[in-house]
């Protein structure tokens, strides 16, 4: 496949900006792979299409405050740092990205807070945007994670366009957030409500997790023409023993497995078998699927709306098929669905 397959017009008026008032009102397209049939619901009309036994597969990871404003020494500059991995608890060093990243170089003084709460020492680059930072800090390891969390503001992605807001710190996580470890919210599952899992289980919808720490690499620009030439980041995930076996059980009975997101469509299809079964896994994945790969393991897909040439794109590609997605996107833009980490949702049959 190449890149430029992947382009579609998409009216900028259909980024959204905000979620849905409530999570589980933003809008569903249902795309079925046998018939090419596409129908259009409410997010909450998605139970309809399961069956008791069927399993819903969700990415349990929380995402952390991971975008800081700090202060330049001397010249006072108003320097973006975004924490992307922590690399020593007993030393307080991070990756981080910064911008402007010509304004920073090693020795660099960067002081956070009203009250310059937490001093930072740039002691590495690493790219030409990133660098290592030393964070100073006299106290106990959980008070300088506590004071660090409380400076940094939810990481949401660049393309919506506005300062962050009160709703941000709730709505850009997920309900069954549990792990933290991400600078990216898996999207898919944003949509779903507590109410709305209730009614799963109370129709006998099985659910189980698996933690994929989704990192910037989702919003990375693709600077290749052919796919097979990209190379994606690395991200921590953790597939247990119990999620393997409910999804292996799931399969062997013949009910649905439902990918909730890229995170888990990427997860689940990384620790297979021969036998198109999962094991369980615990360590790095950097899986990228795109057509012609045979997806193995889940039946049903649930889905945002992705942008023109984007990584997310290509990954349901795999498992909807190219033509289709590309005509289910089509149908959406006509339809004035929204597009984005906030916008409206796609279910594949």
């Amino acid at each position: 496949m190449k890149l430029s397959q992947y382009g579609f017009k998409l009216p900028e008026e259909l980024i959204a900006m905000y979620p849905a008032k409530h999570r589980d009102e933003s809008k569903l397209m249902v795309v079925d792979r046998k018939t090419g049939k596409m129908s259009h619901h409410l997010f909450r009309e998605v139970i309809d299409f399961f069956d008791p036994y069927d399993l819903m597969v969700f990415n349990n990871t929380k995402v952390f405050p991971a975008r800081l404003y700090g202060i330049k020494e001397k010249t006072g500059a108003r320097i973006e740092v975004f924490l992307l991995r922590e690399l020593s608890q007993e030393n307080k060093m991070w990756d981080v990205l910064v911008d402007p990243a010509r304004k920073i170089r090693i020795g660099n003084k960067l002081f956070f807070g009203k009250n310059n709460d937490l001093v930072a020492e740039v002691i590495d680059n690493t790219t030409s945007r990133g660098r290592t930072l030393r964070f100073h800090y006299q106290g106990p390891y959980e008070d300088f994670k506590k004071k660090l969390y409380q400076l940094g503001e939810p990481p949401i992605p660049k393309f919506i366009n506005r300062p962050v807001e009160k709703i941000d710190s709730e709505r850009y996580q997920t309900i069954f957030a549990k792990h933290i470890g991400a600078v990216a919210a898996p999207s898919a599952g944003m949509h779903f409500s507590r109410e709305l899992l209730k009614r799963f289980e109370i129709k006998g919808v099985d659910f189980t997790e698996i933690t994929l720490h989704a990192g910037l690499g989702n919003f990375r620009e693709i600077n290749v023409e052919d796919l097979k030439k990209h190379k994606i980041d690395s991200e921590e995930m953790i597939l247990s023993e119990e999620a393997a076996e409910k999804i292996n059980k799931t399969l062997d009975s013949e009910h649905n497995v439902c990918a909730v997101g890229t995170t888990v469509l990427r997860a689940i299809e990384t620790p297979i078998t021969t036998t198109h079964r999962v094991t369980p896994y615990e360590g790095w994945t950097s899986k990228f699927l795109q057509p012609p790969y045979e997806v193995n393991i889940p039946t049903r897909m649930i889905t945002n709306f992705h942008f023109p040439y984007s990584l997310m794109a290509i990954n349901v590609s795999a498992f909807a098929g190219y033509e289709l997605l590309m005509e289910a996107y089509k149908v959406a833009v006509k339809n004035k669905y929204r597009f984005g980490t906030y916008g409206d949702a796609m279910l594949i049959l």
